[in-house]
């Protein structure tokens, strides 16, 4: 059986039309190289397993990324999803001798002149943008600086920057059947504004509906009511719902505390189930029914996944991670509305 040729500098030279000493001087990253050639050079010796010291990283050294997390989350009700999803991005890169530099941002404030800082500050090749969703220019400048981008806990539709998110679709699908199952027909789902993520959650719902004969469900949005005045409208009657699906675990243990702490006028055998299991979840009493959402394995698979990209994988690619039932106390049977 014929041995496989080990690609050297003239195959990478030959590919891009440029002469060997070109690629020896661009793999060595030596001055009088443009950027442009030498990120060429480095990709397409890595795209040819071509084994060289200098295509590791910025440096010759470790590869090198940053991680950007909302500082809001981070230190509200949604702090335990992030700090998963920090911790498993921690393990991953630890585990592929990359070096990961974690800053909290304020989500609302990020822009394309304070993302390039923070480049340049961790000397990154690499970004993960946790729970920020994707920009037009953030594309095109991940494109021009050919330093790749991966949305954690997030969705680009247009598909210019690859992403890793839990399966939202299929979790809200399985969330909404379990209430059908139990006999709920009239459902309202709680949802926020309308991240790509989000959106998934509401279009799984819908779907479970739309599968269900004589199923009915009503969307209220945080725009729209905020939790305190839906609860008010559950508890004058105004939805008549049997069931509610909420968006996250946050809005649905403060409907559940506002229920049980009222004198509740609501129908017998009234349902809710959330999503992401957050620890409030279980500390609720009754213990939350939800959606389990793997935030370890979310950044384990970003990492991962934005490695590729460093190693020259230009395919943009969108990594689903599966969800789980929580079983929980809050999901009843429905109690058939007397004749």
């Amino acid at each position: 059986m014929a041995v496989q040729k080990r690609a050297n500098q003239a195959d990478i030279a030959e590919r891009l039309g440029v002469s060997v000493s070109t690629v020896s001087r661009a793999l060595a990253n030596e001055i009088g190289i443009s950027d442009a050639v030498r990120r060429d050079v480095q990709r397409m010796a890595r795209s040819l397993g071509y084994k060289s010291k200098h295509i590791n990283g910025p440096a010759g050294g470790d590869k090198r990324a940053l991680a950007l997390v909302p500082l809001g989350s981070a230190t509200s009700g949604l702090s335990g999803f992030y700090f998963g999803i920090v911790e498993g991005m921690r393990q991953q890169a630890a585990e592929a001798g990359m070096v990961l530099d974690v800053r909290l941002v304020n989500d609302q404030l990020v822009t394309l002149d304070m993302v390039n800082k923070l480049i340049e500050q961790a000397d990154a090749g690499g970004l993960l943008l946790a729970g920020i969703d994707a920009w037009d220019a953030l594309a095109a400048w991940s494109a021009s600086q050919d330093i790749p981008v991966v949305l954690v806990n997030g969705s680009d539709p247009s598909m210019r920057i690859s992403s890793v998110s839990p399966a939202n679709f299929y979790g809200a699908y399985l969330a909404t059947q379990r209430l059908l199952d139990a006999g709920h027909r009239r459902i309202l789902h709680y949802t926020h504004r309308y991240r790509p993520t989000i959106l998934q959650r509401q279009r799984g719902f819908e779907a479970a509906i739309a599968a269900t004969p004589g199923a009915e469900g009503i969307i209220v949005n945080t725009a729209e009511r905020q939790t305190r005045d839906l609860l008010a409208d559950l508890l004058a009657g105004k939805h008549d719902v049997t069931a509610l699906f909420s968006w996250n675990d946050i809005a649905a243990v403060e409907m559940l505390e506002g229920i049980y702490a009222l004198d509740s006028s609501l129908p017998a055998g009234f349902s809710i189930i959330g999503f992401d299991d957050l620890p409030l979840a279980g500390m609720a009493t009754p213990r939350l029914s939800t959606i389990r959402v793997n935030r370890e394995a979310i950044g384990r698979g970003a990492v991962r996944l934005l490695g590729q990209h460093m190693e020259g994988e230009t395919a943009v690619q969108q990594l689903q991670i599966g969800v789980s039932m929580v079983a929980g106390e809050t999901v009843f049977a429905a109690i058939p509305s007397p004749v």
